[in-house]
């Protein structure tokens, strides 16, 4: 199944994630892999600093499970200052990762900012 008819979901489960960004690289935050029979609505996206200086956060959208594919920044390089969190998609943006794409992060320094995502598994 590509994408699940959202009309006929049997299952939608409300959850939340985290991840620490403990490098430079893109880190996944949601994967739905293929033939997963579900798709995923974001609804918040929050990024907050827990360091004592300002970083980088770069948001991705991947065209490929395990941030495979092409990607498409949804937000690039935006400052998130100290002490602070970051709204980077809210109930007026939400986003659907469909079977067999990704969403990842990148942090410009390491263990500073933390992701979190509230989403519902729709199957």
């Amino acid at each position: 199944m590509a994408n699940p008819n959202l009309i006929s979901a049997n299952v939608i489960l409300g959850k939340t994630t985290g991840i620490l960004l403990s490098n430079t690289n893109p880190l996944m935050v949601l994967n739905n892999p293929a033939a997963s029979g579900k798709s995923l609505k974001l609804n918040t996206l929050n990024v907050s600093n827990q360091s004592n200086s300002a970083a980088l956060i770069t948001i991705n959208f991947n065209t490929g499970a395990f941030l495979g594919g092409t990607n498409f920044a949804i937000a690039a390089n935006i400052s998130v200052p100290s002490g602070s969190t970051l709204n980077i998609i809210d109930k007026t943006s939400q986003y659907y990762i469909e079977e067999n794409y990704s969403l990842g992060a990148r942090a410009s320094v390491a263990d500073a900012l933390i992701v979190t995502a509230s989403y519902e598994d729709i199957s």
